[in-house]
C-alpha cells in the first residue's frame, strides 16, 4: 500500500510572497527526493495561475486541482466551507490548507500547516486588514483542527503558543533553508552587471516598514565609516523612494545606494557573491531567509540580536543588542567596522558564517516532515 503525502502548492501557481513560493517549491522537491519506500508526493493546487509552474517540482505522483482559483479558495478555507480538496495526509508550507474536522485515527486524515512570520499578530498595521484577518482566522482554525503547526525556530514556537495557547503540544520546529544547490553562479559578474550593481558592497534586505529595521541598518553603515556602496534587495515595488529617503536620513550619499526588488535564486546568489558583509537589523519574529542565504554562502553576518537571530545565527556571525533604533545602529556600525577592519577579521566572520550555514538544509527539513506525519 502506497502512502501519499499531499502538499499544498498554491504559492507556485499563484504566488503572493516570493519567499513562500520558493520555500514551497524547495520543500516539495526535497519531499519527493527524500520520500521513504512506499511513499509518494502529490500536489494540491488551486485552479488557474501560472502555466507549468508545477513542472518545477519533478517526480510528483499527481496533481489535484481545485475548482476554485486561489483567491476564492482562500476565502473558502477561511470560512471552513467545502473546497473539493478532500482528505488524506495533507501538508501545507503555509497556513493555506483545509482546516476542518477530520478523523485522524480511523480515516488517517491529517492536516499540518506552517507559520513563517508572526507579523500579522505582532505588527498588523504593516499589512492590509484583509491579510491580517485571513491569517488570524486561519490560525484559529488551526487551533481547532490542525494536527500540527510547524514553525521554523524554537523562539517562534514559544511566541506562537503565547498567541494561540490552545495549540499546546502540537507545535513543531522545522527550519527552512536556502534553495537546494544555492551557490554563487559562474556567471556572477555578468548577472551583477545586468542588475547594474558594483563590485564590493555592504548588503541589506527588506523595506521601509518599521519591523524591517532598515532605518537602523542604513544608519549603521553610515556610522561604521566603511567607504563602500550599499545594496538593498527584496524591496517591494513602489517602496524604493521610501528606502532612498531612509538612506538619505542616515547620511548615505545617493550615489552609494542601489535598491533592487526580489531576485530569483541565481541572481540573488550572484548579489551575495560580491557582498563584503550582510547587515540584518530586523528583530521581527520571522524566519530570516536572507540571513540564512548569507550563512550558506559564507558572507560575514552582522545582525541585530533577537530571539530568532540569536537562534539562527548563533555563533555564525556578530549579534548586536540595542535598546532602540539609535543604539542598535551604533552597535551594528561598530561591529561592521570591526568585522571589516582587516582581511583576517572579515575572513574569520566568513568562515564562521559558512560553518553555521551547513546547519540549514531542505533535505533535512523534508526528513523531519516525513517523520512528523509518520508520528501522527
Amino acid at each position: 500500500m502506497v502512502a501519499t503525502l499531499r502538499v499544498v502548492l498554491d504559492q507556485l501557481v499563484a504566488p503572493s510572497e516570493p519567499e513562500l513560493a520558493e520555500a514551497s517549491r524547495e520543500l516539495a522537491r526535497a519531499l519527493v527526493l527524500g520520500a521513504p519506500s512506499g511513499c509518494e508526493v502529490e500536489a494540491i493546487a488551486p485552479a488557474g495561475g501560472v502555466e507549468g509552474a508545477l513542472d518545477s517540482v519533478p517526480g510528483l505522483a499527481g496533481v489535484r486541482r481545485t475548482a476554485l482559483p486561489r483567491r476564492e479558495l482562500a476565502a473558502a478555507l477561511q470560512l471552513g466551507v467545502g473546497t473539493g480538496i478532500g482528505g488524506g495526509m495533507i501538508h501545507s508550507p503555509t497556513l493555506f490548507a483545509p482546516l476542518v474536522r477530520h478523523d485522524r485515527v480511523h480515516d488517517h486524515d491529517q492536516a499540518v500547516v506552517t507559520v513563517w512570520d508572526l507579523r500579522p499578530w505582532e505588527s498588523p498595521s504593516e499589512l492590509p486588514r484583509a491579510v491580517v484577518a485571513w491569517h488570524k482566522a486561519m490560525l484559529k482554525r488551526a487551533v481547532k483542527h490542525a494536527d500540527a503547526v510547524v514553525v521554523p525556530a524554537h523562539s517562534m514556537a514559544v511566541r506562537l503558543l503565547e498567541i494561540a495557547p490552545g495549540l499546546r503540544d502540537r507545535v513543531r520546529v522545522i527550519a527552512g533553508a536556502s534553495p537546494l544547490g544555492f551557490s554563487v553562479p559562474v556567471d556572477e559578474v555578468g548577472r551583477r552587471r545586468a542588475l547594474g550593481l558594483p563590485e564590493g558592497y555592504v548588503l541589506l534586505a527588506g523595506g521601509p516598514l518599521g519591523s524591517e529595521g532598515l532605518d537602523a541598518g542604513l544608519a549603521a553603515v553610515a556610522a561604521s565609516g566603511v567607504d563602500l556602496p550599499v545594496v538593498v534587495i527584496d524591496v517591494e515595488e513602489g517602496h524604493e523612494p521610501a528606502v532612498e529617503d531612509l538612506a538619505s536620513a542616515a547620511g548615505l550619499p545617493e550615489r552609494a545606494l542601489h535598491v533592487r526588488g526580489a531576485l530569483d535564486a541565481p541572481d540573488r546568489a550572484a548579489v551575495f557573491g560580491a557582498a563584503v558583509a550582510f547587515v540584518a537589523p530586523s528583530r521581527r519574529a520571522a524566519f530570516p531567509w536572507r540571513v540564512v542565504d548569507a550563512l550558506t554562502l559564507g558572507v560575514p553576518v552582522i545582525a541585530a540580536s533577537s530571539a530568532v537571530h540569536d537562534e539562527v545565527v548563533f555563533d555564525g556571525g556578530e549579534l548586536v543588542a540595542g535598546t532602540d533604533a539609535a543604539s542598535l545602529a551604533d552597535g551594528l556600525g561598530a561591529a561592521l567596522a570591526t568585522g571589516l577592519g582587516s582581511t583576517a577579521a572579515a575572513e574569520r566572520l566568513g568562515v564562521l558564517a559558512g560553518d553555521r550555514g551547513r546547519a540549514f538544509s531542505w533535505r533535512e527539513a523534508a526528513d523531519k516532515v516525513w517523520m512528523l506525519h509518520a508520528e501522527l
